[in-house]
């Protein structure tokens, strides 16, 4: 019942910026956590950064300074802007989030279908 939906990737040079979106449709009550991870070709999905409905949010190292993640709760969205990026930087981008379906039952691990970064000159 919930459809997460990122867009946003792209071709970038290496210190350019992108802003990735995801937005969550469906028959959503709330959204509570919302959270970005990256797959590298021959690697596994690593956390990249997540956000709570109050904004606390949290990185991994490698992001912090860089990345800034941020949500419009009213658009049931949540936003990454990617600064300084790098080569290792290329990779799916994909969407998280848990909260309360409309019927009040509880969704987590919701995932979109990813968006593809590639940092390269």
């Amino acid at each position: 019942q919930v459809q997460l939906v990122e867009s946003g990737g792209g071709l970038v040079q290496p210190g350019g910026s992108l802003r990735l979106s995801c937005a969550a449709s469906g028959s959503i009550f709330r959204i509570n956590s919302m959270g970005w991870y990256r797959q590298g070709p021959g690697k596994q999905r690593d956390f990249v950064a997540s956000i709570t409905s109050g904004g606390g949010a949290n990185y991994a190292d490698s992001m912090t300074g860089r990345f800034t993640i941020s949500r419009d709760n009213a658009k049931n969205t949540v936003y990454l802007q990617m600064n300084s990026l790098k080569p290792d930087g290329t990779a799916v981008y994909y969407c998280n989030a848990d909260g309360l379906l409309s019927n009040r039952s509880y969704f987590r691990n919701a995932w979109g279908q990813g968006t593809q970064v590639t940092v390269s000159s």
